[in-house]
């Protein structure tokens, strides 16, 4: 495990721009000016919070990345922290949030390789790919993917990949459900979350908010650890037979997002378990899920019927490229995402060479202004069902400095060099002490359900 959080350095940075980000966030959601943002200038702060040494080839030295991203995320923070309740996150940085995985489990930077070690930049035909590759199964999948045999290893696979066009990939990928992105410029999106169905409202700030948290991995979870923090009672709810995958991961960094929420498991295979879910549901104020709309279809939970039934429901829906649209449904991770919102073409812009931007950056990005949307949807009396894609949270944080072209983004890249140039060298990623050991896979659930008068 890391050190403590370092305290980030204050200078003049170019305009502010991490208030900026927070009061075009707050307006967007109809709320007033953040509290006032020290000023940092967005390469010192990627710099000191880690963010820098993960970006890089690994035999080289870190690189900076032109987009304001962890002033970005410093900002959407400072909004979260305007709002009542927000005294609950003092002491937390945005953009320490960003690398602190990385620093528990140790990881570093390797330039077309994620620091976490499962997605990689690959040329195809006609462009690059990020190709993530995260579970076990998704090997066994290739050779329906390209259409022929294929050694499971990454060599095999790159040259497979060369006389491939992206667009045949891309497609095959969304069959199969592999996390395929291509590495293109960022696209413009208006907001990092779209209020996809209003429902009736409900009464606002009356009592300490319910979030039924049924999301795993990074971002769902830190969105709820976000929300329990400024004073929400944060259930985390697994399916006996699909628990959190995280579970199987690094223990520290499992704690330090799920620690102090009660742990809800239920047998989702039976109609009883599907029943206690579903009154779950009903009595939450705040539902955090990061599953395809199909899945829960599954199990019988209609998001849209679910907000149209519950007064007062902020239902999140994290999502990899959004509930709707041509690329719907479409399987995303972090890294992977993070490409697809454009910042493999900015590093190659910049610098000449695609590479990936710190560890999985969409996923705390994401689980950011995930948090930011499911607040503002409480205050209001209910937000109906939000969309938060991975895809365009990154998208947005990479326009965000009004930066569209390669030119662009290669000059702020030397400009932002210039300024480090003098300033000490990036730091390691650092992690934050953790809140405890988080709850054991259904130890909770008996107590709960007998709580909230649900069948047991």
């Amino acid at each position: 495990m890391g050190a403590a959080q370092p305290a980030l350095t204050r200078a003049p940075d170019e305009g502010g721009l991490a208030a900026q980000y927070a009061r075009g966030l707050l307006d967007g959601l109809g709320h007033a000016e953040p509290t006032a943002l020290a000023a940092c200038h967005p390469a010192d702060a990627a710099a000191e919070c880690g963010l820098e040494a993960l970006t890089g080839a690994a035999d080289g030295p870190g690189r900076i990345c032109p987009v304001p991203i962890a002033a970005c995320a410093d900002g959407v923070l400072g909004a979260l922290a305007a709002l009542p309740g927000g005294e609950g996150l003092a002491g937390l940085r945005g953009a320490a949030l960003l690398t602190e995985r990385a620093a528990i489990s140790g990881l570093a930077r390797g330039g077309r390789v994620a620091p976490g070690g499962a997605c990689r930049l690959l040329d195809c035909a006609d462009g690059t790919l990020a190709v993530n590759l995260a579970r076990e199964d998704d090997w066994g999948l290739l050779p329906a993917w390209l259409e022929r045999a294929v050694a499971p290893d990454w060599e095999a696979l790159a040259d497979a990949l060369r006389t491939v066009p992206h667009a045949v990939l891309l497609e095959r990928a969304a069959w199969l459900g592999l996390a395929v992105a291509v590495c293109a410029p960022p696209c413009q999106v208006r907001s990092p979350f779209r209020v996809l169905q209003r429902g009736p409202a409900g009464r606002c700030g009356a009592k300490t908010p319910l979030v039924v948290d049924l999301s795993a991995l990074w971002a769902g979870p830190l969105c709820g650890h976000l929300l329990q923090r400024m004073g929400a009672r944060v259930l985390k709810v697994e399916s006996l037979q699909r628990p959190d995958g995280a579970r199987n991961g690094e223990a520290a960094f499992f704690d330090l997002l799920n620690a102090g929420k009660p742990s809800v498991a239920l047998d989702l295979a039976s109609a009883r378990g599907r029943d206690q879910l579903r009154g779950l549901i009903a009595r939450a104020d705040i539902v955090i899920e990061s599953a395809r709309p199909r899945a829960l279809a599954q199990l019988g939970i209609d998001a849209r019927r679910c907000v149209a039934e519950v007064p007062g429901l902020t239902w999140i829906s994290i999502t990899g490229y959004g509930r709707d649209g041509a690329d719907a449904g479409r399987v995303a991770y972090g890294d992977d995402a993070a490409v697809a919102g454009g910042l493999g073409w900015v590093m190659a812009a910049a610098h000449g060479e695609p590479c990936f931007v710190g560890d999985a950056l969409a996923d705390p990005l994401t689980g950011m202004h995930a948090g930011l949307a499911a607040w503002c949807g409480w205050l209001a009396g209910g937000g109906g069902l939000i969309d938060v894609a991975m895809r365009d949270v990154v998208a947005h944080v990479a326009t965000s400095g009004g930066d569209r072209d390669a030119d662009a983004f290669a000059r702020r890249a030397r400009a932002w060099s210039a300024h480090r140039a003098p300033r000490p060298p990036a730091r390691a990623p650092a992690v934050r002490a953790s809140g405890g050991a988080a709850a054991a896979l259904g130890a909770d659930t008996t107590a709960v359900l007998r709580e909230l008068g649900l069948p047991c």
